[in-house]
Protein backbone atom coordinates (compact mmCIF):
# COMPACT_ATOMS: atom_id res chain seq x y z
CA UNK A 1 0.00 0.00 0.00
CA UNK A 2 2.82 2.36 0.87
CA UNK A 3 4.50 1.54 -2.45
CA UNK A 4 1.28 2.38 -4.36
CA UNK A 5 0.96 5.75 -2.61
CA UNK A 6 4.63 6.52 -3.27
CA UNK A 7 4.33 5.69 -6.98
CA UNK A 8 1.11 7.70 -7.29
CA UNK A 9 2.70 10.69 -5.56
CA UNK A 10 5.77 10.50 -7.79
CA UNK A 11 3.64 10.27 -10.94
CA UNK A 12 1.54 13.23 -9.81
CA UNK A 13 4.62 15.35 -9.14
CA UNK A 14 6.06 14.54 -12.59
CA UNK A 15 2.75 15.25 -14.35
CA UNK A 16 2.24 18.62 -12.68
CA UNK A 17 5.80 19.76 -13.32
CA UNK A 18 5.56 18.75 -16.98
CA UNK A 19 2.47 20.92 -17.44
CA UNK A 20 4.24 23.90 -15.88
CA UNK A 21 7.06 23.92 -18.46
CA UNK A 22 6.98 26.58 -21.16
CA UNK A 23 7.55 25.58 -24.75
CA UNK A 24 11.02 26.29 -26.08
CA UNK A 25 11.24 28.33 -29.28
CA UNK A 26 11.91 26.19 -32.34
CA UNK A 27 14.37 27.90 -34.68
CA UNK A 28 13.51 27.20 -38.31
CA UNK A 29 16.35 27.29 -40.81
CA UNK A 30 15.77 29.10 -44.09
CA UNK A 31 15.98 26.03 -46.32
CA UNK A 32 13.90 23.62 -44.27
CA UNK A 33 12.08 22.33 -47.39
CA UNK A 34 14.20 20.71 -50.08
CA UNK A 35 12.82 20.75 -53.60
CA UNK A 36 13.41 17.44 -55.37
CA UNK A 37 12.89 16.75 -59.07
CA UNK A 38 10.83 19.95 -59.32
CA UNK A 39 7.56 18.14 -58.46
CA UNK A 40 7.71 15.76 -61.41
CA UNK A 41 7.28 12.56 -59.41
CA UNK A 42 9.23 9.37 -58.98
CA UNK A 43 11.34 8.32 -61.95
CA UNK A 44 10.85 11.62 -63.76
CA UNK A 45 12.97 14.74 -64.20
CA UNK A 46 12.43 18.25 -65.53
CA UNK A 47 14.15 19.12 -68.82
CA UNK A 48 13.57 22.59 -70.29
CA UNK A 49 10.51 23.06 -68.07
CA UNK A 50 8.84 19.78 -69.08
CA UNK A 51 8.57 16.66 -66.92
CA UNK A 52 9.92 13.62 -68.79
CA UNK A 53 10.78 10.07 -67.76
CA UNK A 54 14.43 9.46 -67.00
CA UNK A 55 14.45 6.58 -69.46
CA UNK A 56 13.24 8.88 -72.26
CA UNK A 57 16.05 11.34 -71.57
CA UNK A 58 18.61 8.52 -71.54
CA UNK A 59 17.36 7.03 -74.83
CA UNK A 60 17.36 10.45 -76.50
CA UNK A 61 20.92 11.10 -75.34
CA UNK A 62 22.04 7.73 -76.74
CA UNK A 63 20.34 8.38 -80.07
CA UNK A 64 22.07 11.77 -80.41
CA UNK A 65 25.45 10.16 -79.69
CA UNK A 66 24.84 7.42 -82.26
CA UNK A 67 23.86 9.96 -84.89
CA UNK A 68 26.92 12.13 -84.14
CA UNK A 69 29.28 9.17 -84.60
CA UNK A 70 27.64 8.25 -87.91
CA UNK A 71 26.09 4.94 -86.82
CA UNK A 72 22.38 5.57 -87.41
CA UNK A 73 20.21 8.67 -87.75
Amino acid sequence: MIRLITVAGFALSIATSAQALTLAPFPEPDGIITQIAAACGAGRTRINGVCVARTTARQTRRAVRRCATGMTC
